[in-house]
């Protein structure tokens, strides 16, 4: 189980983040469905050719991104730099019913939406015997 410090101090538990990156923190929303693991993550600024969205090992989703410094003119006064920049990467281990040849990804008003179909779980088949005597 890792450990992610968490934005405003202290630490939280997540079982399945494998890691936080330093430059950017993309903040990801996981929530499962019956039918799917769907995860939402905040990009703002960014374009869908800017994130990469990968399956490593076949059980590790990865999301993972750039944003770039605005470039500065030597006539600008800057008040406040509150934005961050840099490389982000967030990386999830996915439960064993995730269908990763499955996985798509879509991104709208800089939310990128991942969704992870799921394997149905297969009810054992059951036979009644009949007892004699």
């Amino acid at each position: 189980m890792s450990l992610i410090p968490s934005f405003f101090g202290g630490r939280r538990s997540d079982p399945f983040s494998l890691e936080n990156s330093a430059f950017v923190n993309a903040r990801v929303d996981w929530r499962e469905t019956p039918e799917a693991h769907v995860l939402k993550a905040d990009l703002p600024g960014l374009k869908k050719e800017e994130v990469k969205v990968e399956i490593e090992d076949n059980s590790v989703l990865q999301i993972s991104g750039e944003r770039n410094v605005e470039k500065e003119d030597k006539n600008d006064t800057w008040h406040r730099v509150e934005r961050s920049s840099g490389k982000f990467m967030r990386r999830f281990r996915l439960p064993e019913n995730a269908k990763m040849d499955e996985v798509k990804a879509s991104m709208e008003n800089g939310v990128l939406t991942v969704t992870v179909p799921k394997a149905e779980v297969k009810k054992p088949d059951v036979k009644p015997i009949q007892i004699t005597g």
